[in-house]
């Protein structure tokens, strides 16, 4: 199945009332555990590489390719998404590599330079004919910048989409980035607020810190697009360390990436069913 663009696929999934499962591409070997579980999931996915991903693999050409590759030759929708880039240039590299979609983060610099270059962002992509996800106010985590109780205004939020025609935007509402525990309470009534007075779909970073039955409320509240890293990071090296500490003398690196990869797979197949739930 062709390579999907995100507009159209969460603006569809926002209509359901579904949400719509956005998982890391850290390496090659995610690209190909998460197609296949959607493909036994039979459900949509979205491929994303970060820039903190770029900068470990040295260049984006090379793990774009494969992810590419492996988004088409899947069989359900895949969008492959450039996520949290700072980089100007690195978006303008990933529209002219094929991808789907970019995230500009713009959510460190003040209001008005993140509204010049977002919408700058965005003119630039969508002639291309690539959707734009952007980020009002910074998620917490990573750098400690903000905590978790920042918010969003959902008036804000409204003139920011306005001023910049982006497609998708992240909100603040209680998550928080690269939480290993899944213990963040999400303020359900301001997704509400926010889905009412955006007209684009609504996207849920540092999704690690919330539990399951708290992104189905997300979901059934207003958000659509819920991004998964940590928690999958979790399960991952919970895995390796296990297989590794049992076994001491082993030095395959598929012995030990492949059971780890195997069960990255396995629970993205059960969240994006999950994500899909109806009401």
């Amino acid at each position: 199945m062709a390579l999907t663009d995100l507009s159209s696929l969460a603006q569809a999934r926002r209509r359901s009332g579904v949400g719509l499962g956005a998982f890391n591409v850290i390496l090659l070997e995610h690209a190909e555990a998460l197609t296949a579980a959607a493909e036994r999931a039979g459900q949509p996915i979205v491929l994303q590489i970060s820039q903190n991903a770029v900068s470990y693999h040295g260049s984006l050409a090379p793990i774009a390719a494969g992810t590419l590759a492996a988004a088409g030759a899947a069989g359900v929708p895949v969008v492959v998404h450039l996520d949290h880039a700072t980089d100007v240039d690195l978006i303008k590299e990933a529209v002219e590599l094929g991808f789907t979609s970019v995230m500009y983060d713009g959510s460190q610099l003040d209001d008005e330079a993140n509204r010049r270059t977002t919408a700058q962002v965005v003119e630039h992509c969508h002639a291309a004919g690539v959707p734009v996800e952007a980020e009002l106010g910074e998620v917490g985590g990573k750098d400690g910048v903000h905590a978790p109780g920042v918010r969003t205004d959902p008036d804000q939020a409204a003139q920011f989409v306005a001023d910049t025609g982006v497609d998708l935007l992240a909100v603040a509402v209680g998550s928080s980035h690269a939480m290993t525990e899944r213990s963040a309470e999400l303020d359900n009534d301001l997704i509400t607020a926010l889905a009412r007075a955006v007209p684009v779909p609504l996207v849920l970073h540092g999704s690690s810190g919330v539990s399951d039955e708290g992104l189905r409320a997300a979901i059934s509240a207003g958000m659509t697009k819920i991004n998964v890293s940590t928690h999958l990071n979790v399960q991952f090296t919970a895995r390796v360390r296990q297989i590794l500490e049992d076994s001491p003398a082993l030095v395959d690196p598929r012995k030990y990436v492949g059971p780890g990869m195997k069960d990255v797979g396995t629970e993205v197949e059960s969240l994006l069913r999950w994500y899909a739930m109806e009401d």
